[in-house]
């Protein structure tokens, strides 16, 4: 983790959640390396992940698919009972969506990372890590450490760690839940701080860009890891 590719140069990536009708995607394409792209479930249309897609091949920007529960009303952050074969399919339609359109638009789907409930599911449900892995082919998986990860590496599939300079940890090293005070940090230097701690802990950073200043703190974020002497790049 942290010196992924190594050969003595430090390399992490930066990612953002992106076609979710909420922040400037232009804005953040400009600064990440790697796009978490919406596939409809949560949010988003074919318009805009074809917009996303195109815009990711202009600027050299990997494509991964995120995906979620079929819960666009609450923005797949509501924890979702549903069978492990429907899950499945969900996820597969969700990978295979918007695999069409970035292949119609230059490039392909090199990742997928669950959203919301469904990510922190994954990482003690067994049931639902399994229709992820199953609905998602044979994709590198991004997240957090857990039974996803766990069960992918099991299978062979390569999996990136992540961390969220934006979040607060609690003593477990899980995120806050949002609903707790403090849970989503709001100060630019700190988040900045926290990026370069975690920097050299995972293979990718996170910043949330459904928060109202996600370019701003991308672009913080980028700047201190390059200045600390870190090369961006994209999941790949």
């Amino acid at each position: 983790m942290g010196d992924r590719v190594g050969e003595g140069t430090r390399r992490v990536d930066l990612n953002a959640d992106l076609g979710e009708e909420v922040t400037d995607d232009v804005a953040l394409l400009a600064v990440i390396t790697s796009a978490n792209v919406a596939c409809g479930y949560h949010a988003g249309t074919p318009a805009i992940m074809r917009a996303v897609c195109a815009e990711a091949v202009r600027l050299g920007v990997s494509v991964g698919a995120q995906v979620s529960y079929a819960d666009r009303e609450g923005f797949g952050r509501r924890r979702t009972d549903v069978a492990m074969a429907v899950l499945r399919e969900q996820v597969a339609d969700q990978v295979g969506t918007l695999a069409s359109i970035a292949a119609s638009e230059g490039t392909e789907v090199r990742y997928v990372k669950p959203h919301g409930a469904l990510y922190h599911r994954v990482i003690e449900d067994v049931e639902h890590a399994r229709a992820v892995l199953a609905g998602s082919g044979t994709l590198p998986l991004l997240g957090m450490p857990g039974v996803l990860l766990r069960l992918a590496v099991e299978a062979g599939r390569a999996v990136w760690h992540e961390g969220f300079p934006d979040r607060a940890y609690d003593d477990a090293g899980r995120l806050v839940p949002r609903h707790r005070p403090g849970a989503v940090l709001d100060d630019g230097e700190r988040i900045a701080a926290q990026a370069l701690t975690l920097a050299s802990r995972v293979d990718s950073l996170c910043v949330h860009g459904d928060e109202p200043d996600a370019v701003a703190n991308a672009r913080d974020v980028r700047r201190v890891l390059e200045a600390a002497g870190w090369t961006l790049e994209g999941l790949t």
